[in-house]
């Protein structure tokens, strides 16, 4: 990968350069493990263990898919409103495993709970306190179809248990970023600071997803965690009006996965002032951080997609309505045909007015404007006078590029997130199982 995130990321992030990460910070009662189930048969990383001693408020976006993980299956039948732990397993998605996929979940839930009360029960305070296994969610990401690998995992419980280690610097944040990936080159990482009321508030969180990423949500699972004391209805009204923007505004495929997940958790060691409702006035800054590192995870994202080696953004402005300017943006973002284009640094922009087309968006053509970057090449429905194409290509030669559709027919605007397709995504997607 040659793209540098340092301009695609939100500005108030403090990722630099292409290979460093952002320092997150520790989330008061939450403890993380990574460990390896094996389930790669190479060693890496695989099985991960958020903890939430105390407890933690949570909510979760699933994917609209007609055919879901189980542990998502799990994940819907579990009414508490409080957790006390997420797992979550790499290789195997547990789709399409039925019977034997839900009862693996059910098993591991128990051996789970188990361990959890006995480290409760051995700690130097004597903790009498029980872990029930529907206190516990799951997540998975990987193949879809495959056995689910019930026993592997349940073998590794104690071990991972046992290295709960609470959050203290980013090389535990790291361990557990790298440990959910698949077919990412990177483990990708955010964390924004806030306050709420008088009280400063944290927000930690990690993401993967490299292929199969398109709306609803893509094969990728986030999660973020914070401080915070935050009831999980406004939690969850919260991620419904900010993921619109941000993991429902990215494509590198056009597929939609059977797991995508976002979930966050507020573990409430933060005693901030009661909030009433989503759009109580003390919730400004916490849902603008949230946003930011809900934003910067999806481009990383987008940044990682498979084979990609350019970072792309596609504005849609001046559209009659804001649904009709994400169908032509994501039009464009979808066209293998305009994706290829890009790959080659081609400003075939005849592409784009044939995406802009099938979107069957009502538009008027003479309105039309194109713009490469800064780079006017329509304008009036009608090529420029003087088109320097010379100008144009050496632009699309850059790692991140923006294409400028004015419709100019309305006030509403949105943003698609994207990639080119390169060779490598042929090569990546055609070995995935070997």
């Amino acid at each position: 990968m040659t793209i540098n995130l340092k301009n695609l990321l939100n500005p108030n992030t403090k990722t630099s350069k292409m290979g460093d990460f952002q320092e997150l910070k520790g989330i008061k009662g939450l403890s993380i493990s990574a460990v390896s189930a094996d389930l790669y048969e190479n060693g890496r990383d695989d099985l991960s263990l958020f903890y939430f001693k105390d407890g933690a408020k949570y909510a979760a976006l699933y994917t609209k898919s007609n055919i879901v993980s189980e542990s998502i299956h799990w994940n819907l039948k579990v009414k508490n409103k409080s957790i006390k732990a997420l797992l979550v397993n790499t290789k195997n998605a547990n789709t399409f495993t039925g019977r034997q996929g839900f009862r693996g979940l059910k098993e591991l839930s128990k051996s789970l709970s188990k361990q959890l009360t006995l480290k409760l029960a051995q700690e130097p305070q004597g903790v009498r306190d029980i872990v029930d296994p529907s206190e516990i969610i799951f997540a998975s990401t990987g193949v879809i179809g495959d056995v689910f690998p019930t026993e592997k995992i349940k073998e590794r419980i104690p071990y991972l248990v046992q290295n709960l280690k609470d959050i203290q610097n980013k090389y535990v944040w790291f361990k557990a970023a790298s440990s959910i990936l698949t077919t990412d080159t990177r483990p990708k990482l955010a964390f924004e600071e806030c306050e709420i009321g008088n009280k400063k508030i944290k927000i930690s969180a990690i993401a993967k997803g490299s292929g199969m990423i398109f709306p609803n949500m893509a094969t990728m699972l986030a999660f973020i965690f914070t401080d915070s004391s935050i009831p999980s209805h406004i939690l969850k009204g919260l991620l419904s009006k900010n993921v619109d923007t941000t993991f429902n505004a990215i494509t590198v495929d056009s597929d939609t996965s059977t797991n995508d997940s976002v979930m966050i958790f507020a573990t409430g060691k933060v005693k901030n002032s009661k909030i009433y409702n989503i759009v109580d006035p003390k919730l400004k800054g916490f849902e603008r951080a949230l946003h930011n590192v809900m934003l910067n995870l999806s481009k990383q994202i987008v940044a990682d997609g498979e084979g990609a080696k350019k970072f792309v953004t596609i504005n849609v402005i001046k559209a009659r309505s804001k649904q009709g300017a994400k169908k032509i943006a994501f039009s464009v973002a979808n066209s293998p045909l305009v994706k290829t284009a890009v790959a080659g640094a081609d400003p075939n922009y005849g592409r784009i007015i044939m995406a802009i087309g099938k979107s069957k968006e009502s538009i008027v053509p003479n309105n039309l404007t194109i713009k490469f970057g800064k780079f006017t090449v329509v304008e009036n429905g009608n090529q420029i006078d003087n088109y320097n194409e010379e100008i144009v290509k050496e632009y699309m030669r850059w790692n991140a590029i923006e294409i400028n559709i004015e419709l100019n027919m309305g006030k509403s605007n949105f943003t698609v997130y994207t990639c080119d397709f390169t060779k490598d995504f042929i090569d990546i997607n055609a070995d995935y199982r070997n």
